[in-house]
């Protein structure tokens, strides 16, 4: 009788104790839920242009609305950074090694990609072509894959570099496996998955920092200089280097890294011209990063924000900015 007395106690015990875990567990719930900080939603500027790159180092296409993906920008069959110039072996073709790249205009619409660029008759072409190539390509050292274009755009375009090596072009597809930036270079937080952008799929410049580099040098450059996809204005110069969590419309973007900037700003964009000296010269005297970050960015100085996209939607020019903080 005493064992059974015993062992009734201990259970008796045990469900006490499991109750009192229950409770206390209730009881730090409903504390987080009542007593965190909510959202603090702050207006920092304005959307005043919106670009799309479809073609990696090719002309930018303004655009009063978008789609924001997880990969870039998009407006119907135009994505951002989707088609790239790659050479017979693969490698990444760019206005760093070609500035005339810059001139060339790539766009999308109803099933057929449109090339354009100076002293070149117009090409068009199917953007699917299910029966082409796919071809391993190298993104920074990174590999991913794209469709081969076809013959028609690779002779157009070795005959516009003027090169006496052939030039392919690609196009990324959805159900292809995108690149990690992290692979290429150390990242002071993980980007999401990018295609042939060089680090992340959004990038953010405010019209400020712009004009505050301009009082530095002695002739102006233009904001697509930059390449950035949303530009922010009703802001001040370098807002956007604090903004980590923004909200446009039903869009939401977190920050993950400063931009490190090289050579191609030296890229005219109006004539596909390189100086190899401003605004790049200007920039690094005086936005470099931060000691504890040269492992990153080393002497690259910084101007614009690449974020990662939280929650996709849609994007217009004239859109409020909201800073998220709790």
């Amino acid at each position: 009788m005493e064992p059974a007395v015993n062992a009734l106690a201990c259970n008796g015990k045990a469900a006490i104790l499991t109750v009192g875990v229950v409770a206390v567990l209730g009881f730090v719930g409903l504390g987080y839920k009542y007593l965190r900080k909510p959202e603090k939603v702050v207006r920092v500027g304005v959307v005043s242009k919106l670009l799309i790159h479809p073609l990696k180092s090719g002309k930018a296409v303004s655009v009063t609305l978008a789609e924001c993906q997880r990969r870039g920008l998009k407006l119907g069959d135009m994505q951002d950074r989707h088609w790239m110039v790659v050479t017979e072996d693969g490698h990444m073709v760019t206005g760093r090694q070609q500035p005339s790249m810059v001139l060339v205009s790539l766009t999308s619409q109803r099933g057929q990609v449109c090339l354009n660029g100076p002293n070149m008759e117009e090409l068009r072409f199917p953007i699917k072509q299910s029966d082409n190539a796919i071809i391993d390509c190298r993104v920074f050292g990174v590999d991913i894959q794209g469709r081969d274009c076809g013959d028609e755009p690779s002779r157009w375009l070795t005959r516009y570099l003027g090169e006496e090596k052939t030039f392919r072009l690609v196009h990324y597809e959805p159900e292809m496996t995108a690149r990690r930036s992290e692979e290429s270079k150390p990242l002071p937080s993980p980007i999401e998955e990018v295609v042939y952008a060089d680090m992340g799929p959004v990038m953010l410049l405010s019209e400020a920092s712009v004009k505050d580099l301009n009082k530095k040098l002695e002739e102006d450059v233009t904001i697509e200089r930059f390449r950035p996809n949303i530009v922010i204005s009703d802001c001040g110069a370098f807002d956007e280097d604090s903004w980590d969590k923004i909200q446009i419309g039903n869009v939401r973007l977190q920050r993950a890294m400063s931009c490190g900037r090289c050579i191609f700003t030296t890229v005219d964009p109006e004539t596909g011209v390189i100086t190899r000296k401003e605004p790049l010269e200007t920039l690094k005297s005086y936005r470099q990063c931060e000691p504890a970050e040269k492992h990153i960015y080393k002497t690259s100085p910084l101007f614009g924000q690449l974020h990662n996209v939280m929650k996709t939607g849609i994007l217009q020019v004239g859109d409020v900015v909201y800073k998220i903080s709790r």
